[in-house]
């Protein structure tokens, strides 16, 4: 016998169940959806999350993680993506889509938190053996411990250009945007490095809770009242405004559950009450909101025309939207409509309005912080689809809108072909001397950096508010 076959056999190590990790889990599931069916994080997340509360899997800093992963994966999504790229043998798009969920959320929390690295990757490497197998796990953790090698900086210098040899590129890759939309932020926003890397920065972070107290309904002092100074602040601008504190629930407020008030970013809040302290020649009774869904600027107002004895109409094309609208405006103590119809072939009589808001549908660039997502799946030409509908709901409102009255044009995007570009292009159809455009700056009472008017463009980064975009314009003729 050979001294070989002397030896005791080795016995393998028992196989083990891989662990479930429900907050992994679920931020893969929530990841899974919006790669799979085109959703928005902010639609999948809640009801994923209110469902595992209910079974009993997760606490508020469970909540708070898987909240925060999702997000933050999304957010940096371009950056991971560049690291991974390095760390792997084949272009990216030959990798599965689950595998590369997963290892994003494993990127995420090796270069974007402070988990330790030891549990980042284990972590990781068992949520790829729930939810891919054994196989594709070692390849997770091969790949994970490559980037577990380099902290966030160091995997910069390696994979982002130099700034001065591609300005946009290295700034895209820094920043987590695609390239063309860096270039149209930075086109819209003028100005030098320091301004676009404080807007791009900006877009990466996670936004304030705003609530708006309806006028009529509520008031923020009563919301303020009913939250405590521990767990709420008044608006920046907005008198209707109050602010959550980190983790605040606004479905556990007595005035957002009963619809006296609701969740609205305070740049939403400002245009509307622009367009309705914009001075006006003549009466002041009849308002539209001619793109009311899902019913924000709708509700507040419909609150602010019944102090004036004025009546809303409010339109949406959409007949689902359009009951979201009816949802929001229930209770509103003045009088008020709510129809669905195409805004570009109304039902409306031209002249019949005195005031006009006109929140058309858009890129929506100006949100990237609140839908992260969104600028993966934007393309240049999405712009050219929009154009003449943007356009089209432009010329409505002018045709809508009495002699001496006043139409609001507002964006949730920044991109110049979206504001400028239309407002400048209608009103030379229009005619000339049929309708000019007001300055808008003076309602916004207190707002800082509102640049040259006289439309208004605000930042993220300077008003802590999404880029919202508006133009007021009087006919005239």
């Amino acid at each position: 016998m050979n001294e070989q076959s002397r030896r005791p056999r080795q016995q393998g190590k028992p196989y083990r169940r891989p662990k479930k990790d429900p907050v992994r889990m679920l931020a893969f599931d929530a990841l899974r959806a919006v790669d799979e069916r085109d959703a928005y994080a902010n639609l999948v997340l809640p009801p994923l999350l209110r469902k595992a509360r209910e079974k009993g899997d997760f606490d508020g800093r469970d909540a708070a993680l898987a909240t925060e992963l999702v997000y933050g994966t999304l957010r940096r999504q371009g950056t991971y993506d560049a690291v991974i790229s390095a760390c792997v043998d084949r272009p990216l798009r030959e990798v599965d889509p689950p595998v590369l969920d997963v290892l994003s959320l494993g990127a995420h929390q090796l270069l974007g938190t402070r988990i330790p690295t030891h549990a980042a990757v284990s972590a990781s490497v068992e949520l790829a053996r729930v939810v891919l197998g054994d196989g594709r796990a070692k390849f997770v953790n091969a790949v994970l411990r490559k980037i577990a090698q380099h902290d966030l900086d160091g995997w910069i210098e390696q994979v982002a250009p130099p700034y001065d040899e591609d300005p946009e590129d290295h700034l895209a890759v820094v920043h987590s945007h695609p390239r063309w939309i860096v270039s149209a932020l930075w086109d819209s926003l003028g100005g030098g490095r320091a301004g676009i890397e404080d807007l791009l920065e900006a877009d990466n972070e996670r936004p304030e809770v705003t609530l708006v107290a309806r006028p009529g309904r509520s008031t923020a002092d009563e919301i303020l009242g009913a939250l405590g100074d521990e767990n709420a602040l008044p608006g920046r601008w907005s008198p209707y405004a109050v602010r959550l504190s980190e983790g605040g629930e606004p479905g556990a407020i007595d005035a957002v559950r009963e619809g006296r008030a609701g969740v609205q970013d305070e740049g939403s809040q400002l245009v509307a009450l622009a367009l309705a302290n914009a001075p006006l020649d003549g009466p002041d009774k009849a308002w539209l909101d001619g793109c009311a869904g899902p019913g924000g600027k709708a509700a507040m107002l419909a609150g602010l025309a019944a102090e004036r004895g004025a009546l809303l109409l409010a339109s949406e094309k959409q007949p689902h939207r359009a009951g979201l609208v009816a949802k929001a405006l229930a209770g509103n103590p003045g009088p008020y409509q709510v129809i669905a119809a195409d805004g570009t072939r109304p039902p409306w009589r031209p002249g019949t309005f005195d005031r006009v808001l006109m929140d058309v549908p858009c890129t929506g660039l100006g949100a990237l912080r609140r839908r992260p997502e969104a600028r993966w799946r934007r393309r240049p030409d999405d712009l050219d689809g929009f154009a003449p509908l943007q356009r089209g709901l432009l010329r409505t409102a002018l045709d809508s809108v009495r002699v001496g009255g006043v139409v609001g044009y507002a964006t949730c995007s920044p991109h110049l072909a979206e504001t400028r570009a239309v407002v400048d292009d209608v009103l030379k159809q229009h005619g000339g001397g049929s309708a000019e455009l007001l300055d808008a700056r003076p309602l916004f009472p207190g707002v800082p950096a509102l640049g040259d008017g006289p439309d208004v463009q605000l930042w993220p980064h300077l008003h802590g508010t999404d880029a919202m975009y508006l133009a007021l314009i009087r006919r005239t003729a």
